[in-house]
């Protein structure tokens, strides 16, 4: 019997399974080593746990939820901060007068933790996983510099529109080591897209941490019959300025390299949001810019508990595609907005979460905390 639970415990799902420890009556703690990744010489192994306990906020799924801190200091990065970040580069003016839209993204190498005392040997864009969140305005003349400060060839693709030789993929925009690239192109379409390493193997690349959100805001005097609804996604307007606006990637990490995830998050901690709920203040309306950039699994979801939101598909459009829903679906690369209100709530805490129970118990999970003001 306990030879069939240690196998299990050392499998894809009972990696950090501590429900399975709990019920043995053992703990899986820090300092537990299950084994060692030989891949690019870095230790990816399972050296922490589960608690048996509820978290602060109360646990996740099953009450299971990682023990200790991730040190955001050491990573370069907080997932708290990544919500609310956003990198809408140096702007300038072209000779005819558009809007000039600079970005400055190198690939780096860099080992980052993703949940305590758990280490994966990332590739990064900026240092950070996800990379930054670029945004810029329909219309846009934008200039992304590229360089390549990493050990492998990689690139920058956009989900977007612009020419074959700004594509980012081998022939075209595939960067060596050492090497630079700019990309430059028009703001099109507006919505919320994604940009990826498109070096091969793709899955590798993308798995490894090299993507980020490439928001497109509308210009609302191109849109005159939406003008109010345009004008509350511009950046920077008044009307934006109501919204409590959030970028979520949801991503999993392959810690042992079987092509099989063993973490699943938000924004790359796993746990980061049940430990430190987003603080929302209750009368202001949320907007959440959603993607889903996990490999190795089909499909992803986001569920929320206790209310109900309206889905922009791909953002591309001011009206909802989806009206009155709480489980969307999404497969990888699939992204989309999402806006909701707490307006009829009252105060407390409000999960979030796929409607994949495994995704959950893993790491993808959190909890917004709905407050009347914020002090």
């Amino acid at each position: 019997m306990a030879g069939m639970w240690f196998r299990e415990a050392i499998s894809r799902r009972g990696l950090l399974w501590g429900g399975a420890a709990a019920a043995t009556g053992s703990v899986i703690s820090a300092g537990t080593s299950f084994g060692q990744n030989a891949h690019d010489g870095h230790t990816a192994v399972a050296r922490t746990g589960y608690s048996s306990a509820p978290a602060d906020h109360g646990g996740a799924h099953g009450a299971m939820i990682t023990v200790g801190e991730v040190d955001d200091i050491r990573n370069g990065f907080a997932p708290a901060a990544l919500l609310t970040e956003w990198d809408t580069g140096t702007v300038s003016r072209t000779p005819d007068g558009r809007v000039l839209r600079t970005f400055e993204v190198d690939a780096i190498d860099k080992e980052i933790e993703i949940a305590p005392g758990i280490f994966f040997p990332a590739w990064t864009y900026n240092g950070r996983v996800p990379g930054p969140s670029l945004r810029a305005t329909e219309g846009d003349r934008l200039r992304i510099v590229f360089r390549n400060l990493g050990s492998h060839p990689h690139s920058m693709h956009f989900h977007g529109i612009h020419a074959a030789r700004m594509d980012g993929v081998p022939g075209a925009g595939l960067i060596g080591p050492g090497e630079e690239f700019v990309y430059e192109f028009d703001a099109r379409p507006f919505g919320c897209h994604l940009y990826h390493c498109h070096a091969l193997p793709l899955k590798r690349h993308i798995h490894k941490g090299m993507y980020g959100l490439f928001v497109i805001d509308p210009d609302p005097q191109r849109h005159p019959e939406f003008a109010d609804v345009a004008r509350s996604r511009l950046l920077g307007t008044q009307e934006n300025a109501a919204w409590q606006e959030f970028a979520m990637v949801m991503n999993a990490f392959d810690t042992n390299f079987d092509s099989e995830n063993e973490i699943y998050a938000v924004n790359t901690v796993a746990h980061a949001y049940m430990k430190k709920p987003i603080r929302i203040v209750r009368d202001r309306p949320v907007r959440i810019y959603l993607a889903n950039i996990v490999e190795f699994d089909p499909v992803n979801s986001f569920h929320l508990h206790a209310n109900f939101f309206d889905y922009f598909e791909q953002g591309t459009t001011l009206t909802p595609t989806l009206k009155t829903v709480d489980l969307i679906t999404q497969v990888q690369a699939q992204r989309g907005i999402l806006e909701f209100t707490y307006a009829e709530h009252e105060p407390g805490l409000y999960m979030f979460h796929p409607h994949q129970s495994e995704f959950t118990e893993l790491g993808w999970v959190g909890m917004f905390d709905v407050v009347e003001t914020v002090a």
